[in-house]
């Protein structure tokens, strides 16, 4: 029996059994892959490519998520290019928009396939990196005969998906590698660049979502990126996922009308104590906009020195 029927075997085996190996995440998949996709462990492994046309329009779609990827994907490339890796960004539905790897390793990776145009869904290709890091919506390691089809046993990928400014899986980031070599702690290594790139990603999209907001970060939380979007009033804008779960907050509340500081469960005090701090807040903002001068203060709020000076001593400002 060769390498591709036993790995076959194995699949059937294991997604069809119900023990507590077939109930792992990787059987799941397995199983998702003959009981929804209809797949085959031994069918061939090529992915379905995207013509010109729909290849144009899903790049046009991601252009935001593409510049906000850019930086991050050079970067990154720059640490594992030169190890025999190939580094894909793909979108929701797992077409890779952008890639990398090194020339003398292209050739190989376009016979798997992983080139742009190339659709990397568990539908299309079996369980694999990107395509179950997307149905999973979580990081995912797939080494070698962890794949579904037996053409892609010879690959190990690590994989992370991308959220958007709302939290919803909007791309995945992966690093594929054909080495023999590849162990499991080089697979978990790899995995945590993926991880802390993905989390820059995220806050690039976030901010390139609310340009003109007030971005706070959620303080003792111990999530990275758990950030907030703040108007001029104060009112919360938008949440990256972090935030949503660490606050419990989530797309009605924000759309309600959400203080931030009530999101941040901040020390609260009456009406009348809060306009105090604001007005408060106000008048020494203005006063060191004026370097401290009263009377340049006064014109610029358009009342009298002796009104601001009232004021002053009202709020007890020195």
């Amino acid at each position: 029996m060769n390498v591709a029927d036993k790995h076959s075997d194995t699949v059937y085996l294991t997604a069809l059994k119900g023990s507590k190996a077939a109930r792992s995440p990787i059987a799941a998949s397995w199983r998702r892959c003959l009981d929804v996709y209809g797949l085959s462990p031994d069918q061939p492994a090529k992915p379905r490519m995207l013509d010109e046309a729909a290849f144009r329009q899903a790049r046009e779609q991601m252009d935001h998520l593409i510049a906000a990827s850019m930086d991050e994907l050079d970067r990154l490339f720059q640490t594992v290019g030169r190890s025999g890796c190939c580094l894909v960004l793909a979108d929701a539905q797992g077409v890779v928009l952008e890639r990398r790897s090194a020339a003398g390793d292209d050739v190989d990776f376009r016979k798997l396939g992983l080139w742009q145009q190339a659709e990397w869904s568990e539908a299309s290709v079996g369980t694999n990196g990107i395509g179950t890091a997307l149905a999973d919506e979580r990081p995912v390691i797939i080494h070698r005969d962890q794949h579904f089809l037996s053409a892609n046993i010879a690959l190990s990928c690590a994989t992370v998906p991308i959220r958007d400014h709302r939290g919803q899986v909007a791309a995945a980031l992966d690093i594929s590698t054909c080495r023999h070599d590849v162990t499991d702690l080089s697979m978990t290594i790899l995995a945590q660049a993926l991880r802390d790139a993905a989390i820059r990603v995220e806050t690039n999209l976030f901010r390139m979502a609310f340009p003109m907001a007030r971005i706070i970060m959620v303080p003792n939380s111990t999530a990275p990126a758990a950030l907030l979007a703040v108007d001029g009033d104060d009112l919360v804008l938008g949440a990256t996922r972090a935030a949503r779960m660490a606050l419990q907050i989530d797309d009605q509340s924000i759309a309600a009308g959400l203080p931030a500081a009530d999101a941040l469960n901040e020390k609260h005090h009456d009406i009348g104590g809060d306009l105090f701090d604001a007005e408060r807040s106000a008048l020494r903002r203005v006063l060191l906009r004026a370097k401290g001068n009263v009377s340049r203060a006064a014109q610029l709020l358009g009342i009298s020195r002796a009104t601001l000076h009232r004021k002053m001593k009202r709020f007890d400002i020195q």
